[in-house]
């Protein structure tokens, strides 16, 4: 039901040196896709420090990061109890409060939904120049029924406030709001509009691309992909973002293959594509290739650094049958 808000590219970005050692801190192992050595950071520091907000902020991250929602969501909630004056917990409190409507039964989502609500909307109050904030509660608006606070009228007040915030954002989500409303020609011309506002940025040709995608308009959709490895780099994991569609499509799957290993090998990772999930897509891609020797490997790549994420276990199972 909620599944493109909360599936929407997270930003809240956390850029580290991509190098072994470089940086043992906690949030510098999660941008390095370290997840278990994360996790492990974090709770010998919160046995230390059980009152540090950050550390549970980033230990729901962490197991946000493998889909873990029930084992986060307490450790979410922990940070804003501890610092409710934080937009950015109440941010990521929303998001795993989301995600957790998402796989939930109707009740159940329904309630969970009206949190997510709550939390985007505080997260806004305390910082109402928080973009992110803005753009996922625009989102929920945009998705949500009325019932449990949704309402197109509401995401386009806040397409409205984004305007002088990050024009760019504003296009994206004038241009989701058009889609909702099944007018694609105008909606097509807010993607590119946000891409001239952003000059070219990654995020946007993804954006569109994405668009293309909905609409099967596959060659569309690959001509827009090939801009985003050469465009400026706003978001290094849409080089990650832009693979995945090209896999889950089966289209150009040499060319995700390419954007899998040139994020790898980039200098700059970040949290929201973690080298884990990176080895996975790349363990994807092998299958499609028919090479179950190379995705094998990559499976055990991803669990080298995060045991316990379920998409790469299955996959290994499977092509070990």
């Amino acid at each position: 039901m909620y599944r493109s808000l909360f599936n929407c590219v997270l930003a809240f970005l956390i850029v580290v040196p991509a190098v072994a050692g470089a940086d043992e801190s906690a949030p510098a192992l999660l941008a390095s896709g370290r997840v278990d050595d994360a996790i492990s950071a974090l709770h010998g520091q919160l046995s230390a420090s059980p009152n540090d907000a950050l550390a549970h902020n980033l230990l729901c991250r962490a197991y946000f990061s493998l889909g873990q929602w029930d084992r986060g969501v307490g450790d979410c909630e922990k940070a804003v109890t501890l610092a409710p004056d934080n937009s950015q917990f109440h941010l990521w409190l929303g998001r795993i409060y989301g995600e957790k409507a998402d796989k939930a039964s109707f009740m159940a989502a329904a309630g969970l939904a009206r949190r997510v609500a709550r939390e985007f909307e505080a997260a806004v109050h305390l910082n109402p120049r928080n973009v992110d904030a803005r753009t996922d509660l625009a989102e929920f608006y945009l998705e949500a029924p009325g019932i449990v606070g949704g309402g197109r009228d509401k995401a386009e007040q806040q397409a409205s406030q984004l305007q002088s915030l990050d024009p760019a954002k504003a296009h994206w989500v004038n241009a989701r709001i058009l889609e909702k409303k099944k007018e694609f020609p105008q909606a097509e011309n807010e993607y590119r509009a946000a891409i001239d506002a952003s000059h070219g940025a990654a995020s946007a040709w993804l954006n569109l691309g994405l668009f293309y995608k909905h609409r099967e308009r596959w060659d569309d959709m690959e001509q827009a992909l090939s801009h985003v490895r050469s465009a400026p780099a706003d978001r290094p994991d849409a080089l990650v973002d832009s693979a995945e569609i090209l896999i889950h499509t089966q289209r150009n799957v040499a060319e995700a293959v390419q954007l899998l290993r040139a994020y790898l090998n980039s200098t700059s990772q970040v949290e929201q594509a973690p080298a884990f999930k990176v080895h996975f897509l790349l363990g994807s891609a092998a299958e499609k290739l028919g090479d179950k020797r190379n995705a094998e490997s990559e499976y055990r790549s991803a669990l080298q650094l995060a045991r316990d994420f379920q998409p790469a276990q299955q996959a290994l199972a499977r092509v070990n049958r």
